[in-house]
């Protein structure tokens, strides 16, 4: 080859060489903002592509969080086309699950099914191994309802009054059960003995099952348990329903008035669960699951099956329910001290 051919072909390798550089760069100016926009949104396209776990922090078949997952979780089924599995992790009123998500992968592939509990462990630990505002993203609220008061269908109070003369006639004899100090059945009766003015002894368990049992064997005077948790054994005669925390009767329960009514001026404390997911969670994820969620609770089935249990859908935005969790850790602080409810 002359050295006019060799100059004419290193030249033209270069004029290409520099032409690929300038289009990949261009490419790259670009496509950057939209690559950009997604690694900080994230893509929910393909969620889920795999089975989603739900922790639940308390026992499997009472808890008002479990009720609800077992709810969802199979609609979800039907939407995704992938399984969710509810894992039951209870212990320490929830913080066990909590701080399972709290470190999981944000993905959206672990997702935490609260109670009203969860916004109360701030108020009684002075060290938890998560921070409950800033380590969680809320996904939507599920249910809310009412705590209801129960005693054993042969316990002496045919009512809160027989109920409230009955402890004050055996001051600090009497016991009364929480599904773990701190939980919200825990609050819902320190707030009723605080009200009703009841020297009684509060006996912690590890869910809500093992207390029913204890309160159907009279081991316990009372228990306040969210009424999804009792409304079956209310209804066979198992258990006596005294009456309800809301501010007005349950449909489905008209028969039970409320604590107010029954002359606790003041009480008014509601039950509810939602659904988290680690903070870090894609914007994108956070929103298809509300969505999807969203649509589950809204169905007429569904509606009824949760009124059966005393409770009601209350689907809500992330915004809504991060607030609702807010407040609610305000409330129970304020309560935790006045009742002298600290764990350490």
């Amino acid at each position: 080859m002359s050295k006019n051919a060799a100059c004419i072909v290193n030249c033209d390798a270069s004029f290409f060489t520099l032409c690929a550089v300038f289009w990949l760069a261009t490419c790259g100016a670009l496509i950057s903002p939209a690559t950009s926009n997604a690694q900080k949104t994230g893509d929910a396209t393909d969620y889920p592509n795999k089975p989603v776990r739900m922790v639940v922090g308390f026992t499997a078949g009472g808890a008002l969080p479990d009720i609800t997952a077992r709810l969802i979780g199979p609609r979800l089924f039907e939407v995704w086309h992938q399984q969710v599995i509810v894992e039951n992790r209870p212990g320490a009123g929830g913080i066990i699950a909590g701080d399972i998500v709290a470190k999981a992968n944000p993905d959206g592939y672990t997702l935490l099914s609260a109670s009203s509990g969860h916004a109360a462990i701030p108020a009684i630990y002075s060290s938890i191994p998560y921070d409950t505002l800033k380590d969680f993203a809320g996904v939507t609220l599920t249910s809310r309802g009412a705590f209801i008061l129960i005693v054993a269908p042969t316990s002496e109070a045919k009512s809160v009054k027989e109920l409230i003369a009955l402890a004050k006639s055996k001051p600090g004899q009497l016991n009364f059960a929480s599904s773990g100090t701190g939980s919200g059945t825990h609050f819902a009766a320190e707030l009723f003995r605080d009200l009703a003015k009841l020297d009684m002894t509060h006996v912690a368990y590890k869910g809500p099952a093992e207390a029913i049992t204890d309160t159907i064997a009279g081991r316990v005077e009372f228990f306040m348990p969210p009424l999804a948790s009792a409304a079956g054994l209310i209804k066979d005669g198992r258990l006596r329903g005294l009456a309800v925390g809301t501010g007005k009767r349950v449909p489905g329960f008209m028969e039970i008035p409320t604590l107010a009514e029954s002359g606790v001026i003041g009480y008014e404390w509601d039950a509810w669960s939602g659904i988290l997911a680690p903070a870090k969670t894609p914007r994108a994820i956070i929103e298809k699951l509300n969505l999807s969620i969203t649509r589950i609770l809204n169905l007429p089935d569904i509606q009824q099956r949760l009124l059966a249990s005393g409770v009601e859908a209350a689907p809500s935005t992330p915004a809504q329910f991060d607030k609702l969790i807010a407040e609610q850790m305000v409330l129970t602080s304020r309560l935790a001290r006045s009742a002298g409810i600290k764990i350490n």
